[in-house]
């Protein structure tokens, strides 16, 4: 008996190490994501493909018991979602298509679903979904450890209807919170064709290891309703509500922060309807600065704003970006703009400690 069972742990340290590696080098691969790069991104990723299938074989071969049945599918299902991201990644880079490569890397946010009720128990996996520089904080670690799964209400959860349903959304509330204690709150909104269950993950280390409530929303329709704000803020503020209800939300401190449509959609709600946010981190936002005048200036006085995009940014120029920053300083927006040099249309994750150090100070 104990034989077997110092098989399944080896077999299970010798997965963990190389697949959450292996979710590192897609996370960095969706950071680089560059039409010119895709076949230097494919290449780089061999090594970690090829740990993650060594690791994976002895783990599958194991002979898992009845009770372990969960955490073992778990652990199958992230390694697999990893290995798929990597497959398609090739294939986009031999078809030359950046929209196959934008799939490819939906395989980061599967495996992290599949893996993050493992971080109960297992120390890497909760190191791994919080900010790279907590993840030596012993402090936090024991606080994590100690709440466990949590009261029920915390952890991952997705309301009306199914993950990434339209007009529903993905919500995480961390476990060691105090349900009778106010504490911000993070909307994030997805990018075109994308979904709040796939984007909740952009942000969830961060609120993991800062104590806040983020909710992921689902536009209504295909994308975000950019030509009539109003349709989608109106489901974005009865989903907070809703939220609301059973969680308490510090109302002076509600960030909204989006990528791609979903940045364009936070500038555009900000100016032409009536949400109640104090904060907001457009990334890669494709507004024009011609938008900022038509729309309720008056709203944008005082309006902390911190926006980000990337300097290499192949489907929203940057100088159109820094067009729309001096538009929302002339209005009184209170505004932080940061161009990254190396950074094409894609999410750049390692900006959300600084945009959360901004809205939590």
């Amino acid at each position: 008996m104990a034989g077997d069972a110092d098989r399944l742990t080896e077999a299970v340290a010798g997965l963990l190490a190389p697949l959450l590696a292996a979710m590192e080098t897609l996370g960095a691969v969706a950071r680089h994501l560059d039409p010119p790069r895709l076949p230097d991104l494919a290449e780089a990723v061999e090594e970690a493909d090829a740990a993650l299938r060594a690791g994976s074989a002895a783990f599958v071969a194991a002979d898992w018991p009845e009770e372990l049945s969960v955490a073992g599918g778990a652990l199958r299902a992230a390694t697999q979602a990893v290995l798929d991201g990597f497959a398609a990644l090739r294939t986009a880079a031999m078809a030359d298509d950046l929209r196959l490569a934008y799939r490819a890397t939906r395989g980061l946010s599967r495996a992290q679903a599949a893996l993050y009720p493992l971080a109960v128990g297992l120390p890497s996996v909760s190191r791994a979904f919080l900010e790279p520089g907590a993840r030596d904080d012993v402090g936090l670690l024991a606080r994590l450890a100690a709440a466990g799964p949590g009261p029920e209400g915390a952890g991952v959860m997705h309301g009306r209807g199914e993950p990434g349903a339209r007009g529903g959304y993905s919500l995480y509330v961390p476990e060691y919170l105090d349900p009778a204690e106010p504490v911000p709150a993070v909307v994030a909104l997805h990018g075109g064709s994308g979904n709040g269950a796939a984007f909740l993950w952009t942000w969830l280390a961060d609120a993991r290891t800062r104590g806040m409530v983020l909710v992921a929303p689902t536009a209504l329709g295909g994308t975000w309703s950019l030509m009539e704000p109003e349709t989608d803020a109106a489901n974005i503020a009865a989903i907070l509500d809703e939220v609301g209800a059973r969680h308490a939300l510090d109302r002076a401190r509600l960030l909204l922060t989006g990528m791609s449509d979903g940045g364009t959609f936070a500038l555009a709600a900000a100016l032409r309807a009536a949400l109640p946010f104090t904060h907001l981190a457009p990334v890669a936002t494709g507004f024009h600065p011609m938008l900022v005048s038509m729309g309720e200036t008056a709203r944008l006085a005082g309006l902390p704003v911190y926006l980000v995009h990337g300097a290499l940014d192949w489907m929203f120029p940057a100088a159109r970006a820094r067009e729309v920053a001096e538009a929302l300083i002339a209005c009184g927006a209170r505004v932080v703009f940061r161009e990254v040099a190396d950074l094409s249309h894609a999410y750049p994750r390692e900006e959300n400690p600084r945009i959360a150090e901004w809205f939590l100070s």
